[in-house]
């Protein structure tokens, strides 16, 4: 190595590529000053101000030879947010009594609250903002359904089993014209509007309705009790006997004429 001027014109070759083209860039800028100070020709040395100098210096500087090897644009972002992560908590234990073992404890209690809450509450469920469809798009018969929810319960996938069979249990009340098809129609309707042919289930219509609502639109678990039930009650329709508008019309007509000749009778 030579010194020049107090400025070394080799670099080690140990030294990083960048770091040596960095170096030499400065050699240039500074052999180009000291040109212009000793002047050429028999001129008079010139004198260059400070903030040209700067100025040439930055855009030597500013050279895509001396930026290989910086850091892409997601490390800079990543160490940015790693920064205000750890200014955060810096500040944060500053402000907490005891300093960063006070902010563990603090932390711990926390996570502690919110794990008796989650523990006395149970996972939060979504209430559906109005009531879903029963059925989908694409129409099938109550025995596809069937076949669908035997499949389900054979794997143990409840949840699909026990809203396969609702659909069955609705689909063949439409197949015997106890209920119109209606599109877009909900589980509570299908239950309703069932419970005034067959009155009998109306109650057990009701509770698989709202099974089905819990476990599609509530977040709530199917068991195979669960489904076994409505399997229970879509067995049960297919022999249930329907009460059907004459005949309950009929019925109490017969009753008000035996009534009106009773009455007759007696006065």
């Amino acid at each position: 190595m030579s010194p020049t001027g107090g400025v070394l014109t080799a670099v080690p070759a140990t030294l990083p590529r960048a770091a040596d083209e960095a170096v030499r860039g400065l050699s240039r800028v500074r052999d180009t000053a000291l040109l212009a100070l000793t002047g050429s020709d028999g001129q008079p040395p010139v004198t260059i101000p400070r903030d040209p100098a700067q100025k040439a210096a930055r855009r030597e500087l500013a050279k895509r030879m001396y930026h290989e090897n910086d850091p892409g644009l997601f490390q800079r972002a990543l160490n940015a947010v790693l920064d205000w992560v750890d200014r955060l908590l810096s500040a944060a234990a500053s402000a907490t009594p005891g300093g960063a073992l006070g902010l563990v404890v603090v932390v711990l209690a926390v996570l502690a609250v919110l794990g008796a809450l989650w523990w006395r509450l149970g996972a939060p469920r979504r209430q559906p903002v109005s009531a879903a469809t029963l059925f989908d798009d694409r129409p099938r018969s109550a025995a596809e359904h069937r076949a669908a929810a035997e499949a389900h319960a054979a794997q143990g996938h409840w949840n699909q089993a026990l809203q396969e069979r609702m659909r069955a249990v609705v689909r063949a009340l439409e197949e015997r014209a106890l209920l119109d098809v209606r599109p877009g129609r909900t589980a509570d309707e299908a239950a309703a509007d069932a419970g005034r042919a067959l009155p009998a289930h109306t109650d057990r219509l009701r509770t698989a309705a709202r099974e089905f609502d819990d476990v599609t639109y509530g977040g709530r678990r199917a068991t195979q009790a669960s489904y076994e039930r409505i399997a229970d009650l879509d067995r049960d329709l297919e022999r249930a006997k329907p009460i059907l508008a004459g005949s309950v019309n009929s019925s109490s007509s017969t009753d008000s004429t035996t009534h009106n000749s009773r009455q007759g009778a007696a006065e």
